[in-house]
This record gives C-alpha cells, sequence and structure tokens, in this order.
C-alpha cells in the first residue's frame, strides 16, 4: 500500500446499470405512448387501446429483456476468449507480451530502472499479468457473475414501469382525447425527471441531462406516432 492516510474517494460505478435502466425506461415511455396516441381517434373507446397497450408492454419487456441477456452474454463470452487468448500468448510468446507491458507503462512516463521492475513484477504472477493487459491492452473488464440475468430483469422491468405511465391515463379515464392529452404531459414530465435523475446517478448536469432527455424521447415519440397515424390514415 502507499504511504499516506486513506480518504474517502465517490465514484460511480453502477454504469452498466444505469445504461440497463436508461434503455428500458426510454423505450417504455415512449413506443406505448405512440402507439397510444396513434390508436386515439381510430377506435370507439379506450379499451382497445389499452389492450393493445398492456399486449406490447408485455412484448416489449420479453423483447428487450432477451435482448439485454444477449448481449451481455456475448460481451462475457468474449471477455472468456479473449482472455484465453492472452494467456497462451504469455505461454508462445513471453518476450513479445512483456514488451507490451513496457510499452503500456512507458505511456504512462515509467522509465529507466523502475519500468523494468514494474515490468518484473507484473509479469511474475500469470493472473496478475493477463490481467493487466486484459484492462490496459484490450480494454476489457471481466464482466460481473449473473451480469445476463441482472441485465434483462433491468432493461425488462424498466420497460413495464416506463410503458405503464403513458398507459395509465387510458385505463382510469374514458374520453380518448383527454386522455391522450393528460399521457402526453405526464410522459413529458417522466422523461424529464428521468433525465434528471440519470444526470444526478452519472454526475452530470442535471438540467442538461433532464432537457436531453426529454427533447431524445420526445423526437422519438412524435416520429413513431407520425408513423403510426400515416400508416392507420
Amino acid at each position: 500500500m502507499p504511504p499516506g492516510p486513506p480518504h474517502e474517494e465517490h465514484h460511480f460505478t453502477a454504469s452498466e446499470t444505469v445504461r440497463d435502466l436508461v434503455i428500458g425506461m426510454a423505450d417504455g415511455l415512449t413506443v406505448p405512448f405512440a402507439l397510444a396516441a396513434g390508436l386515439t381517434g381510430a377506435v370507439a373507446g379506450n379499451t382497445l387501446i389499452v389492450t393493445a397497450g398492456l399486449a406490447e408492454i408485455a412484448a416489449g419487456c420479453v423483447a428487450m429483456g432477451l435482448g439485454g441477456y444477449l448481449a451481455a452474454r456475448t460481451d462475457a463470452e468474449h471477455y472468456v476468449a479473449e482472455r484465453q487468448r492472452e494467456e497462451q500468448e504469455t505461454h508462445d510468446y513471453t518476450d513479445r507480451e512483456r514488451w507490451e507491458v513496457a510499452a503500456i507503462l512507458h505511456r504512462y512516463g515509467v522509465r529507466g530502472d523502475a519500468l523494468r521492475l514494474a515490468v518484473d513484477s507484473i509479469c511474475a504472477d500469470r493472473r496478475r499479468w493477463v490481467d493487466f493487459m486484459m484492462r490496459f491492452e484490450l480494454d476489457l473488464q471481466e464482466p460481473q457473475p449473473g451480469r445476463a440475468a441482472q441485465s434483462a430483469v433491468t432493461i425488462g422491468g424498466a420497460y413495464v414501469v416506463g410503458g405503464m405511465i403513458p398507459l395509465a391515463p387510458y385505463i382510469v379515464m374514458t374520453d380518448t382525447v383527454s386522455a391522450l392529452i393528460v399521457s402526453a404531459c405526464v410522459t413529458a414530465l417522466a422523461l424529464t425527471g428521468f433525465g434528471w435523475l440519470k444526470a444526478r446517478a452519472t454526475g452530470l448536469p442535471a438540467t442538461r441531462g433532464a432537457a436531453q432527455t426529454l427533447a431524445i424521447g420526445g423526437l422519438a415519440a412524435s416520429v413513431a406516432y407520425g408513423i403510426a397515424k400515416l400508416v392507420g390514415g
């Protein structure tokens, strides 16, 4: 351990979870809203809109969750394959791999005897050596155990929560036009609040995050609504 008293540092370490929440919530807020808005005026009442919306949320939850699961599994399999290849290279091409360690450290300003000692220390332990190469040569970090299942649940759950927000007015109200107006308002508020929370969690300016999420989500919903109205006549 380096000398000196320890101090507390605050860093954001849940970027993958936030990414999954963003993917699920953003799609959940925009797609069901666009579907419900597109059906407004084309049907006699809210029953069909609610039924179609719930069906879309269920299908979207499964599809998005499965997509997140497969993506995380692919990342994990890629990491394992690259680690096995890197381990084999430390056996087959020892001198070249040591040179690569030295080249990486050299970029960080390590020179002379300090460089030689650092290379010897890193390469003295095969696991530490491979860990170093995975992190600094390939820029890959080992996925957390159960990451695929966690990603599926997070994305799918966020999609359901987000999807129920624009659909709720159609469930509790009878007039389709009034429900559309309320749905648009609550969806806009939800997008703004979600963007604000996302920005706060990642250390970005909260106001900019809220405005950005509202603008992007609003644009996506508007495009989807326009296509739905165009197709539906």
